[in-house]
């Protein structure tokens, strides 16, 4: 979490005017270290597994559905779902397809809308884990979008499905023209990585004893 915490404390960059706060997430990975070269965005994951484009309206729709019912999501209002549209990309995706891989670099984070992806992580010792099965509503990838690590786990598609796409470009563009919407979302976002990864956490325990 403390990726999370140094986007919300860093300070304007004056000595560095072409960088300004509101492309924190975009340069997130440069300031951890990362060779760029090895950042695997959307746009080259989608045109990989064949991802096909998904109308904006249905998907907002499916979003809001959803989110209504999430414990910690459902404090975005209807209307301020409606104005992500313009920063989420939606799409369609076939089952059997690697949306996500383990121990990658990726800015961007995931909300399954339709069908099943199983969430598995490969051990140490080689042995694969099935950690969940995500269902509609469900969030992933965002660990990595918010601290610049690499990727907790795999996910696949079991079924063929529809996501919702935020990327850390989006995200900056979010900052600037909507800053209450992605403080909002931020902080939400870092409050179920949280219980997560708590569960996670007492599940591989529970395994290695």
């Amino acid at each position: 979490m403390k990726g999370v915490l140094d986007l919300l404390r860093r300070k304007p960059h004056a000595e560095t005017p072409d960088t300004p706060d509101s492309q924190l997430f975009t340069t997130a990975f440069a300031d951890q270290g990362v060779d760029l070269s090895m950042l695997v965005p959307w746009e080259a994951r989608a045109n990989e597994i064949g991802a096909k484009r998904v109308p904006a309206a249905r998907g907002v729709k499916q979003l809001q559905q959803l989110w209504a019912k999430d414990k910690y999501m459902s404090r975005l209002d209807p209307a301020a779902i409606q104005r992500l549209e313009k920063f989420v990309d939606f799409a369609h995706v076939e089952a059997d397809r690697d949306i996500i891989r383990q121990d990658e670099y990726g800015n961007f984070m995931i909300v399954l809308l339709t069908g099943t992806i199983a969430v598995d992580r490969v051990q140490p010792w080689g042995e694969k884990m099935r950690l969940t099965e995500a269902r509609p509503g469900d969030i992933l990838g965002e660990m990595s979008l918010l601290d610049s690590g690499k990727r907790f786990s795999l996910c696949v598609s079991l079924t063929e499905c529809e996501i919702a796409v935020l990327s850390a470009e989006a995200m900056d563009q979010m900052m600037a023209a909507e800053p209450q919407l992605a403080a909002g979302l931020v902080a939400l976002l870092a409050r179920k990585l949280s219980m997560r990864l708590r569960v996670v956490g007492a599940r591989l325990s529970d395994r290695q004893d």
